[in-house]
């Protein structure tokens, strides 16, 4: 049991050296993903470094101290995404409902060869969200949905046999939506800005950048460039803002967090709980692939993971209201010089990558 104690703190030893490592290259950018295994993987190495009625030698010690900064530091990462750590974003008791400066959406990445569009047309009409944004869905997925285009008659479509298509459906109005391609042809993203009801506009951006992964991106440097693209765009307005999608990317990551810092939006599980959406089919190999950003003038009433719509993705449903005076008391602190030289850095760097492989990319909006 001491050996198998040894063997787990060097592998969970290992791979959080190597989430640690600032390179874009899958098999070090994958490593951001899977804290919480990782994690348990330090526990069962715990119990077989204490457990066994053995003499503590000096390496026993030396492998227990490892573990402990190990897990010290993904503690460190997840932490923030549980009720221990204070609510980045404040929630709106029911006394202070105001149905006209709220808005509820849903965000599901569908899985383009999934064809049990009912399940989602379900949850749709059962929930009756005010946006939702699909990913993944092409022409099949376009015209299965038509069957909710009467509560939803604002619709952008960009429907794409790649696994990068994009939908999204509103029951209120949008205005300047536009298709977007921002470092590949491939991949689109829609951007607009919807009215709520008491007349506020609210900018959308809807985002589905590649995965850095062996079967998909060698490395994460276009993801990276494209949410950081974003982030620049949302620094520079002073209206209310939502960022959602499939990111491709964990809350905890560097770049997402940065993207944060950037940005200066908002992430509602911060001080809840974390929202594992992906995989769907394997417990065990879960973590937060769809998010929601908003700026800091939105409270939150609810977010929830939905159930199985036959995608190995869940949906996510989140609701938000609209209170001005909240970007007083909850926002983000001020970007330092060298976070903003990163993020420089990373957008620069998937611009160059963009422009190498043929595609004029639109940069920095």
């Amino acid at each position: 049991m001491l050996l198998a104690g040894y063997a787990l703190t060097a592998l969970v030893a290992l791979l959080t050296a190597g989430s640690l490592v600032r390179r874009s290259e899958w098999w070090f950018r994958g490593l951001d993903f899977p804290r919480l295994q990782i994690m348990t993987l330090g526990m069962l190495a715990l119990l077989g470094l204490v457990l066994p009625d053995a003499e503590w030698s000096p390496m026993r010690w030396v492998a227990l101290a490892v573990l402990m900064l190990a897990l010290a530091h993904q503690l460190r990462m997840v932490l923030p995404y549980t009720f221990l750590f204070p609510q980045e974003v404040k929630s709106i008791r029911p006394k202070h409902y105001r149905r006209d400066r709220q808005i509820s959406l849903i965000v599901a990445n569908v899985l383009m060869t999934n064809h049990q569009h009912f399940k989602l047309i379900q949850q749709v009409r059962s929930l009756r969200p005010d946006l939702l944004l699909t990913l993944e869905t092409d022409r099949v997925w376009e015209q299965a949905l038509t069957a909710i285009e009467p509560e939803y008659p604002y619709v952008v479509r960009a429907p794409m046999d790649n696994l990068y298509g994009m939908h999204l459906y509103s029951r209120l109005p949008l205005r300047d939506a536009e298709v977007k391609f921002l470092l590949s042809p491939e991949i689109p993203s829609i951007h607009a800005t919807v009215m709520l009801p008491c007349g506020a506009p609210v900018k959308l951006y809807c985002l589905h950048p590649e995965p850095p992964s062996p079967t998909e991106a060698p490395d994460s440097v276009l993801r990276d460039a494209e949410l950081l693209i974003v982030g620049d765009a949302v620094s520079d307005t002073e209206e209310s803002v939502i960022v959602m999608g499939d990111l491709n990317d964990v809350a905890w990551s560097r770049t997402t967090r940065l993207f944060q810092r950037v940005s200066g939006l908002l992430d509602p599980r911060k001080g809840r709980h974390h929202i594992s959406t992906y995989h769907s089919d394997y417990p065990f190999m879960r973590w937060a692939l769809d998010h929601i950003f908003h700026s800091p003038d939105f409270g939150l009433i609810k977010m929830q993971r939905l159930p199985h719509i036959g995608s190995d993705h869940f949906p996510v449903l989140t609701h938000l209201q609209l209170e001005r005076h909240l970007e007083h008391v909850q926002a983000l602190e001020e970007t330092s010089d060298a976070e903003e030289q990163e993020a420089q850095d990373k957008v620069e760097e998937g611009m160059e990558k963009s422009e190498q492989s043929g595609f004029k990319p639109l940069g920095p909006m």
